[in-house]
């Protein structure tokens, strides 16, 4: 599978001896150039040929820099120009392969967790990369998982344990489905119904009805976790219920809940409209847990390489802009059109830069409400197995590890990361703490075992 993948990938290590690290080609050339001349893929790749160039023609490392501050970047590269055809070499170097399939249809759910993935369509990176995108607003996640086994989707948002539970088979015919690259960390809060100001103590929710986007999402587990945390099983003592995110709110203001897990800005949402607060944000179950995927099955990518490379390069440039606090209103001006998330710009701005009214009457400051990285952790998706174990979702022989290695894809992702110039972890494999208590990916099983509230 990770052969299939590597055909549109640009070398890890480039042959200026850098190993294809942008900032070591900041170095190279000085101050000269300015942080945008290193922005999108083009760019990036120019700088590669002009530093390539300059350190063939003066491998000396302190006499080339002496020469750059002698007489300037630009006129280093002027010079060079004279007896080196940078333009050609640039334009070579953009020559990416063709994609195989120009004309894609991938599909959303309108909620801030697919930021990156309409990002990259609001900003033009999908064009940059020769492909013309639809975007297939889609309301629910069942409908999401069978258009994408059926290839009406060439590929689509999804929360995050349906690639691995459409690997396995539950729920649906199996189909090999892989995690692209991950939207959003963070990014959903506990809200509850005005009325229950009063009962903010979870030990007081017996009986309660919650709402929820799939029973087998990142909301549902964390949300399940929490409850049996404080001592309440959520199969017994409340009563989970599943709705598309847009009908959240409503189902709320009309009684059927009392409560919700769902991705922003629905929460966020709840709160303008006078009909809920903000009870926990779930970065304070489990800090910068992965919430959704851009998602793909095995016949798109081996079909389709190419095509699958230059959205992959689309989505990740995308995702880095929005990680920024300083693009997060410019972000939220983009996103709030009806085309996109269709909400009211305060809201978004409230769950993009993490300036918001609670509902109880604060205005809160959390900077890292919601981040966007990329990089799929093969450790969160084994975390995320064990509480489908644990509430007996997903078989008794599951490998924990195998699946996820299978489904996550991080090695091609961080192949692809570090070709693009961006950062990536030293491992997919780090140890977790949820509620102050500590997960080691090493044991998962054990992890199951230990839980006193469980269905296995």
């Amino acid at each position: 599978m990770t052969d299939k993948l590597k055909t549109d990938a640009i070398p890890a290590a480039c042959s200026c001896g850098c190993d294809g690290a942008m900032a070591l080609h900041r170095r190279t050339l000085g101050a000269a150039m300015s942080a945008g001349d290193y922005d999108g893929v083009e760019n990036y790749s120019d700088r590669l040929i002009e530093t390539t160039v300059l350190n063939a023609i003066i491998p000396n490392g302190l006499q080339r820099r002496a020469f750059i501050k002698a007489v300037g970047a630009s006129t280093a590269l002027a010079a060079i120009a004279e007896i080196f055809p940078l333009g050609t070499g640039k334009a070579i170097a953009q020559d990416a392969p063709k994609p195989e399939k120009s004309k894609l249809n991938v599909g959303f759910v309108p909620i801030t967790c697919t930021t990156p993935l309409l990002l990259a369509h609001a900003m033009g990176e999908y064009q940059k990369e020769g492909l013309d995108v639809n975007l297939a607003r889609t309301p629910g996640w069942a409908l999401v998982r069978d258009k994408l086994i059926n290839a009406e989707f060439d590929a689509s948002h999804l929360v995050l344990a349906l690639p691995m539970t459409m690997t396995l088979g539950v729920g649906a015919p199996a189909t090999n489905t892989y995690v692209s690259s991950v939207q959003n960390v963070n990014g959903n809060a506990i809200t509850l119904h005005v009325k229950h100001k009063e009962r903010r103590n979870p030990k007081d929710w017996k009986g309660f009805k919650f709402g929820i986007p799939h029973e087998q999402s990142m909301h549902a587990m964390l949300l399940r976790y929490y409850l049996a945390e404080n001592g309440l099983d959520p199969d017994r003592d409340v009563e989970l219920r599943v709705f598309p995110p847009p009908d959240s709110v409503a189902n709320m203001a009309s009684g059927n809940l009392d409560g919700m897990l769902f991705a922003e800005p629905w929460g966020q949402r709840a709160v303008f409209e006078g009909i809920g607060f903000l009870h926990l944000l779930t970065r304070d179950i489990f800090e910068d847990h992965p919430c959704c995927v851009l998602s793909v099955t095995d016949k798109f990518i081996t079909e389709n390489p190419n095509s699958y490379g230059a959205m992959y390069r689309s989505v990740v440039r995308a995702t880095e802009f929005a990680d920024k606090a300083e693009n997060r209103k410019k972000v939220a001006e983009l996103l709030a059109p009806p085309a996109y998330l269709n909400q009211p710009l305060t809201v978004l701005e409230q769950v993009m830069t993490g300036h918001y009214a609670d509902g109880l009457g604060s205005i809160v400051d959390v900077p890292q409400r919601i981040g966007f990285k990329a990089f799929p952790y093969e450790s969160t998706a084994i975390w995320l197995l064990t509480q489908l174990r644990r509430w007996n979702m997903v078989p008794a022989d599951i490998n924990y590890k195998a699946l996820a290695q299978k489904v996550f894809l991080a090695t091609d992702a961080m192949k692809r990361m570090q070709a693009m110039g961006f950062a990536t972890p030293p491992s997919p494999m780090i140890k977790h703490t949820i509620m102050g208590k500590p997960f080691d990916p090493a044991f998962p099983q054990a992890y199951v075992d230990n839980f006193a509230i469980k269905r296995s």
